[in-house]
């Protein structure tokens, strides 16, 4: 779990990198929650992403957005963020530039700045407690790839009704398919649900890589 340093749009910005165990490694990339909220690449949950994608043999990137840890930059209401994600993936695609499969991680803040990247390699999202009474997902019309949505019920930052009204909207579009799970008493953090939620990751991504395969 190398320490890495790579260009962004406001100077370096700061992750950890573990490199795909072939040439054509799918690529992965990991999204932080708000970094006013005291957010980083070290998050539990994204940590746990992080893991999951490795042991799966994905080249592999979680970051620090702008402004956190030694990334350079201030925060930038996710406008920035945005561009920050966007260089963190092109770096990894310059070291595995025949990577057929990219997938997007993000929690909180993280996960609607993943939803947010509409790129044609992206064929895949997780998106851990999107906060859709927060921020503006209109944009995603049409939604750009299937994913699955996890939340908690007992989330006291996003409304599961919120979450709900996202997932019923995403799938009215043709083409793509939206799982969404929610862990029975979890809150925002999954503080007691960490299992059952990596359990819902590992699920999901059992059953589309096994697709891929």
């Amino acid at each position: 779990m190398p320490e890495v340093i790579f260009p962004g749009p406001e100077g370096r910005l700061e992750g950890r990198f573990n490199p795909g165990p072939r040439p054509r490694a799918p690529v992965a990339l990991i999204l932080h929650p708000h970094p006013q909220g005291g957010g980083t690449m070290n998050n539990r949950i994204v940590q746990s992403l992080y893991q999951t994608f490795v042991r799966r043999g994905f080249a592999t990137l979680r970051f620090n957005f702008r402004g956190v840890g030694k990334s350079q930059g201030t925060f930038d209401n996710g406008v920035g963020e945005l561009s920050d994600a966007a260089s963190a993936l092109d770096w990894v695609q310059s070291i595995h530039p025949e990577a057929q499969t990219t997938w997007i991680a993000g929690f909180s803040f993280g996960a609607w700045i993943g939803m947010l990247m509409r790129r044609p390699e992206i064929k895949g999202f997780i998106s851990i407690a999107p906060p859709a009474n927060m921020y503006d997902f209109t944009f995603l019309a049409p939604c750009p790839s299937s994913g699955i949505i996890i939340q908690g019920d007992s989330d006291e930052v996003v409304t599961p009704g919120a979450v709900q009204k996202l997932v019923d909207k995403l799938r009215t579009q043709r083409h793509i398919t939206i799982h969404h799970d929610v862990i029975p008493g979890a809150n925002h953090f999954f503080a007691d649900e960490m299992p059952q939620l990596m359990q819902s990751v590992d699920g999901y991504l059992d059953m589309r890589l096994s697709g891929d395969r």
